[in-house]
């Protein structure tokens, strides 16, 4: 009887210690689940950052920066609007990212014959710096009765373009917003601007 005693508590603490080693194994792999967490929140906030940059890319009024670039996606075209004066505005692109953001892209045409400085595009905001940018542009989704505003940078600018002052007639110049991306059942949303006419564009990606 003795022996069976021992033999019981030989296996009761063989089963102990493979119970231990099991509770540090599920113990660990928690901890590289949270580090894998960690990993992924990386790449949003160098989205961020590199959001930001490009903001601050045409951050001046009256910059030639990207004056004669062609905006992205320009072969294509998914809404037009038409605004006061000749104005027209042609947008490429409405594009989802991973980091849960919209980028819209398109071109703004100057097909009157005066200047064109897109003051009344901005945002009401007295703090921003620059007052020709589409800063006051969002995105409405009629269907869920929600509006997005132009994203800002830690300094406060708009992820959009600026310096859109002194554009000639029959000159073209891009322009870009970056918004807070809508639910992802949400494929159709209102662009507007102020001033002008909103158009109905597809969201993509």
């Amino acid at each position: 009887m003795s022996i069976r005693h021992t033999t019981k508590a030989r296996r009761g603490a063989a089963m102990g210690a493979l119970a231990a080693a099991l509770a540090l194994a599920v113990a660990g792999c928690g901890s590289d689940d949270g580090g894998k967490r960690d990993d992924g929140a990386s790449p949003k906030s160098t989205a961020a950052k590199d959001d930001g940059r490009a903001g601050d890319d045409g951050g001046s009024d009256g910059g030639d920066d990207n004056r004669n670039e062609p905006a992205a996606d320009s072969d294509k075209t998914i809404g037009e609007i038409k605004g006061p004066n000749g104005i027209v505005v042609t947008l490429h692109s409405a594009v989802r990212d991973s980091g849960g953001f919209v980028t819209v892209n398109g071109t703004v045409t100057n097909h009157g014959d005066q200047l064109f400085n897109a003051v009344d595009w901005r945002s009401k905001e007295t703090e921003m710096k620059s007052r020709s940018s589409v800063s006051g542009a969002s995105l409405v989704d009629e269907a869920g009765k929600k509006r997005y505003l132009v994203l800002r940078d830690t300094d406060g600018e708009c992820l959009c373009t600026t310096g859109l002052s002194g554009i000639k007639p029959d000159e073209s110049r891009p322009l870009f917003a970056q918004f807070p991306a809508p639910p992802s059942g949400v494929t159709k949303v209102d662009f507007q601007i102020p001033t002008m006419p909103s158009v109905s564009i597809e969201l993509t990606g």
